[in-house]
């Protein structure tokens, strides 16, 4: 699954360079529960065609009424306006949260955009899929749109003069085996939005790969992470229980900006590899903080779609900032309810 904001620019992009008129809608505030997050954004044409999402789809249908073709007479062949952008705001009453599918006390605001300029759309969307980080400030009396490369990621900020929105290369997930378990966490990881990339260099492993979407490799783990080139924006996870192909792969990974860098294996299987990478590859237990094993959430997992379920939430948990309670993680949990190191613990392989 593509990153979604990369999808709407480069269809809002295409529509403004086809002629048509288009708006761009970003939720920039929200109070109580919200459907979507802040920052989200939606395209809609002139045509009522919508791309994203702003809500769960009845702010969409408003937006549509409100400003597209669909529902014009043939004497008002648009109704979308011209001009600086505007706010929008949704569900400050009772009755408007329900109408417009808002969790009750919801209320979101929205910045309109209209007709942006489809060679600014061409740029961002240029630099989006070179991979870069990029920053777009939009001023609020004109709409005028300045962009610029940015290398730390930052929440959305709006102002009485300017809207600030961070874009992102897609998220990526490189993992390092292709049995079982790779299979369902890369299915998950695709439908949550992340390029995924799957490395084996074992032809057996690679030959039974059933999952679309995702790509697969056959070089030595540790030459695809130096070539993955793993940024803020990517997590790379070791699941083949082999050290002779995870070691040397996490120990490139740990080498990277990555914000999740993490390896399978029981309580003592982890331990034993941190001693062998401190005994035999120079490393320290500073050098091995970021290395995260064992790896998930404590749910109880044992077969191979559970514990990827929980390799999963821990990695959207830190990749949305979540500070996971100490009785959620694996090694904590087991030991406070004295689980051996050795039987279940090896079965579970987290």
């Amino acid at each position: 699954m593509e990153n979604l904001d990369l999808v709407v620019l480069r269809t809002l992009r295409d529509w403004r360079r086809a002629g048509k008129r288009a708006l761009l809608a970003t939720v920039v505030r929200t109070w109580g529960s919200s459907p979507r997050p802040i920052g989200s954004i939606m395209a809609l044409c002139e045509d009522g065609t919508v791309v994203g999402s702003v809500s769960g789809g009845c702010i969409e249908d408003d937006l549509i009424y409100r400003y597209s073709q669909a529902y014009s007479g043939a004497e008002n062949p648009s109704k979308m306006p011209t001009g600086a952008p505007s706010f929008l705001r949704y569900g400050i009453k009772a009755d408007e949260a329900h109408r417009f599918g808002l969790p009750c006390g919801g209320t979101l605001e929205l910045l309109i955009e209209y007709d942006s300029d489809a060679q600014a759309l061409a740029q961002l969307v240029t630099e989006l899929e070179a991979g870069k980080l990029m920053r777009r400030i939009v001023r609020l009396s004109d709409g005028s749109v300045s962009q610029e490369p940015t290398g730390q990621p930052s929440e959305l900020s709006v102002s009485e003069t300017e809207l600030i929105n961070t874009f992102g290369p897609e998220y990526r997930m490189l993992l390092i085996g292709a049995g079982q378990l790779t299979e369902y966490l890369a299915t998950m990881a695709l439908f949550n939005g992340f390029t995924v990339t799957v490395c084996d260099p074992r032809e057996e492993y690679r030959a039974s790969w059933s999952v679309a979407g995702a790509s697969v490799v056959s070089e030595m783990p540790d030459d695809v992470v130096r070539e993955f080139k793993a940024d803020r924006r990517s997590c790379i996870i070791a699941l083949t229980h082999d050290p002779k192909l995870d070691d040397l792969a996490l120990l490139e990974a740990l080498e990277t900006e990555a914000f999740y860098v993490g390896a399978i294996g029981s309580r003592s299987n982890n331990a034993l590899r941190r001693e062998r990478l401190i005994e035999y590859f120079d490393q320290t237990e500073a050098s091995l903080a970021r290395l995260r094993g064992p790896i998930g959430i404590y749910i109880g997992s044992k077969t191979p779609s559970e514990i990827a379920v929980s390799i999963m939430a821990e990695v959207l948990a830190v990749k949305n900032g979540v500070t996971l309670p100490r009785d959620l993680d694996v090694a904590q949990a087991k030991n406070s309810g004295g689980i051996p190191s050795s039987g279940a613990d090896q079965v579970c392989a987290i």
